[in-house]
């Protein structure tokens, strides 16, 4: 019998990416799979720490292995931005189309030499009888002026990785796996 571990997202594109980085050893379950209908704090001011809020509020209310992750896209000629608020850059009710387009108006008179960013992910992952334990990984890459490619979720039709040419939404899911944020955390 394969060891079951939580994947604290209800995010079909996420859990796909997470099933394919890490092949069949284990039995993946979403929040929906666990019941687990709570919001979730994501309260803290570092990737790192909502990864950690995350997998230990499933260990914590579910007893369960729980696998959490935090992304941000960070933009250096938007210090940094949007980063921790990745998600919700936009607004709290706003989805991953009005975020990119709220990047790409900021950047608007940003010069292409100045548009380098990078992904970051922050792991955390809680075991019964272990600490949380906390990884992270990041790819580089610059903002194009405009989106290029139909593939993953988020940002990555506008983040381009110069050493592969394109955007990581013009990546096979095989190819962008090998190469991406989450995979290195």
């Amino acid at each position: 019998m394969k060891k079951k571990l939580v994947v604290a997202t209800n995010n079909a594109h996420k859990l796909e990416e997470i099933a394919a980085i890490l092949g069949d050893e284990m039995e993946l379950l979403s929040l929906n799979d666990i019941h687990c209908d709570a919001d979730i704090p994501e309260t803290a001011d570092t990737l790192e720490g909502n990864a950690r809020q995350k997998a230990m509020y499933i260990y914590e209310n579910y007893g369960m292995d729980c696998f959490a992750d935090d992304t941000g896209l960070e933009v250096e000629a938007l210090n940094g931005a949007p980063g921790v608020y990745s998600a919700r850059y936009a607004g709290e009710n706003k989805d991953d189309e009005a975020n990119i387009d709220k990047v790409l108006d900021e950047m608007k008179d940003v010069p292409e030499e100045k548009r380098t960013a990078r992904f970051y992910c922050a792991l955390a992952v809680s075991r019964p009888g272990h600490d949380t334990v906390t990884f992270s990984g990041t790819v580089e890459g610059t903002i194009l002026s405009g989106r290029k490619g139909g593939n993953g979720f988020g940002y990555d039709p506008i983040f381009y990785v110069p050493e592969l040419g394109k955007t990581t939404a013009e990546m096979a899911p095989e190819e962008k796996n090998v190469i991406s944020h989450r995979a290195k955390a």
